[in-house]
C-alpha cells in the first residue's frame, strides 16, 4: 500500500523561536484557503494540539516516538491525515532535541525521518543578520537524512533587516519561504505549564489563531510551502486503526478480575465517563477512539459544572489538566465529589492521570476533593518534567502486574504520600522509585500514557466497566 499525503514539519533551532505561532498560522491559513488540513504535534504536548484543532476543525494529534514507538509514528500520522489535502506537523523544542540521553529518539528530526517529510526551520532572527546563514547551514547539514528544505524568518524588525537576512541565506542553499514581522498583538498567554488551553479562553483563542493566520499570509509564500509539501514521497505504512490494536497485551480469559472477552455486554455498551471542561483538558484523541472501538459509550462531563456523573456510568477516566487553577470550584461541587467517591467504593474502574490523581485526593491546596485517596496534594515551585519507563506493580484496571510502559510526567504539584500501600508504578528510568495508587478499581498516578502505545489499557478498562455495569 502506498499513500501520498502532502506534508510539512515545522521545526526550530530551539524552543521560543515561534514555531507554534507559525505552525498554527499556517494550518489556519491553508484551511481558510479551502484545504482539509491535518494537524499534528511531535511529542507529548497536550496544549498546542488544542490550538491546532481550533485552526483546522480537526482533532489535533500527537506523534510521540518514545511513548508509542517509532514503528507507530507513520501509521498514526496516516490515520489522522486520512482524507486530508495537507498535513502540518509542529515540532518540539529544537530540531534535534529528543528523549534525554537517548540520541535522536522522539526528536522532531527523528519524526521527520520516519515521515520522510521536508522540514521548514523557523528561526528567531530578532538579534542577528548574517549569522543566520551559519545557523541554518549547521542545522541543514547536521544530519543528511533530515531534509531541511526551507526557512521562515521570524521576528524580523524591518525591510532592511529582512534584506540582510535574505542576502546572507543565499549562501546557505536553503530557500527562504517567509519573513514574519514582530507583531506584539499576536500573543497567546501562558502560565506554569505552557500556553493556557483553548478550553479556558475559546473566544480569545479564536482571535489569536486568526491573527496568526493573517501574519503568516502576509509574510510567507504559501504557494511555495504547499509545493514543498507535495514533494514529500508516498508512505508505504498501513494506517493505524483502533480495532486491530485493542487486545494487544491482554491475556485470554481475563486480567486481574477484568473480563477480556470481546462479546457484547448483556446490558448494552458500558458508559465510560471522561472528565472534560477547563480543568481537565489533557487527553489524546486516540484514547476515545480506542474506548469506543472496545465497545464503550464515551460520555464527556465537566466536573466544574455537572453535579452528577453521566447516566449509567460504570467506568471513569480523569485525565490531566489544571485542577489547581480551579480547586475552589471543584471543591464547591460537593454532589459530584460524592458521586465520584461512591463510584470508587462500588469497585468500578477509574483511571486517573496527574490532574485526575489530584482530584481523587483528600485535599488540593487545603480544599476538599473527592477523598478517594488517603493523600493530600499541593502546588510546588518545582517543575517535574520528562519521559519515564515504568512497570505496573499491582494488577489494576489499566494493566496487569508486570506490564511495562513508557510515559511522561509534567506537573508543578506534589502529593503526599507519593504512593499508596499498593503503588501503581515502579519507575525504572530515569530513576528508580514507586508512585501512584491502586485500590479497588482505582488506578491513580502522575504518569501520562498514550494508549496507542499500550492499547490493552483501553480494552481492559472497558472490560472492567462492563463487569461493573452488570453487577452494579
Amino acid at each position: 500500500m502506498s499513500t501520498h499525503v502532502p506534508r510539512l514539519v515545522i521545526a526550530a533551532p530551539a524552543s521560543g523561536s515561534g514555531k507554534t505561532t507559525v505552525a498554527t498560522g499556517l494550518m489556519r491559513a491553508f484551511a481558510d484557503a479551502g484545504l482539509a488540513v491535518s494537524p499534528h504535534k511531535v511529542g507529548p504536548d497536550y496544549i498546542d494540539p488544542g490550538y491546532h484543532a481550533l485552526a483546522t476543525g480537526r482533532p489535533g494529534r500527537n506523534l510521540d516516538a518514545y511513548m508509542c514507538g517509532p514503528e507507530r509514528v507513520a501509521p498514526l500520522f496516516l490515520h489522522g491525515a486520512a482524507g486530508c489535502d495537507l498535513a502540518v506537523v509542529e515540532g518540539v523544542m529544537g530540531l534535534y532535541d529528543g528523549a534525554s540521553g537517548q540520541g535522536e529518539l522522539a526528536s522532531t528530526a527523528h519524526v521527520a525521518k520516519l515521515l520522510r517529510a521536508p522540514v521548514v526551520l523557523v528561526v528567531d532572527a530578532s538579534s542577528q543578520s548574517r549569522s543566520v546563514a551559519a545557523l541554518v547551514h549547521g542545522f541543514a547539514s547536521w544530519d543528511p537524512e533530515v531534509r531541511v528544505a526551507g526557512v521562515i524568518l521570524n521576528k524580523v524588525g524591518s525591510d532592511r533587516h529582512e534584506e540582510l537576512l535574505r542576502e546572507a541565506l543565499e549562501e546557505s542553499g536553503v530557500a527562504v519561504l517567509g519573513a514574519v514581522r514582530r507583531v506584539r498583538t499576536v500573543t497567546t498567554p501562558s502560565r506554569h505549564l505552557g500556553l493556557i488551553p483553548v478550553a479556558e479562553r475559546r473566544a480569545e483563542a479564536l482571535e489569536s489563531v486568526a491573527a496568526q493566520a493573517e501574519q503568516v499570509r502576509q509574510g510567507c509564500d504559501l504557494e511555495a510551502l504547499l509545493a514543498l509539501a507535495h514533494s514529500a514521497p508516498p508512505l508505504t505504512d498501513e494506517p493505524w486503526g483502533p480495532s486491530p490494536m485493542l487486545w494487544a497485551g491482554v491475556p485470554q480469559g481475563g486480567t486481574g478480575g477484568h473480563n477480556a472477552t470481546t462479546g457484547p455486554h448483556p446490558n448494552g455498551a458500558p458508559v465510560i465517563a471522561v472528565a472534560g471542561g477547563p480543568a481537565f483538558t489533557f487527553t489524546y484523541a486516540e484514547h476515545t477512539e480506542l474506548l469506543t472501538a472496545a465497545g464503550a459509550e464515551v460520555v464527556t462531563f465537566d466536573p466544574l459544572r455537572d453535579e452528577a456523573l453521566p447516566d449509567r456510568t460504570s467506568g471513569l477516566v480523569i485525565g490531566g489538566g489544571f485542577p489547581e487553577m480551579y480547586a475552589a470550584e471543584l471543591s464547591a461541587n460537593e454532589p459530584l465529589r460524592a458521586a465520584v467517591a461512591a463510584l470508587a467504593r462500588s469497585g468500578a474502574p477509574i483511571a486517573a492521570e496527574c490532574a485526575g490523581l489530584l482530584y481523587l485526593a483528600r485535599t488540593l491546596d487545603g480544599k476538599p476533593m473527592c477523598g478517594v485517596l488517603d493523600a493530600d496534594a499541593r502546588m510546588s515551585e518545582r517543575l517535574t518534567l520528562g519521559y519515564r519507563e515504568a512497570v505496573a506493580l499491582t494488577d489494576n484496571p489499566l494493566a496487569a502486574a508486570g506490564t511495562r510502559v513508557r510515559g511522561h510526567e509534567f506537573h508543578r504539584t506534589v502529593i503526599e504520600p507519593a504512593a499508596g500501600t499498593a503503588p501503581a508504578w515502579g519507575i525504572t528510568h530515569p530513576r528508580r522509585q514507586v508512585e501512584g495508587f491502586v485500590q479497588g478499581g482505582v488506578h491513580a498516578s502522575y504518569l501520562h500514557t498514550h494508549w496507542a502505545g499500550a492499547p490493552g489499557m483501553a480494552s481492559r478498562l472497558v472490560a472492567g466497566a462492563g463487569i461493573a455495569g452488570i453487577t452494579g
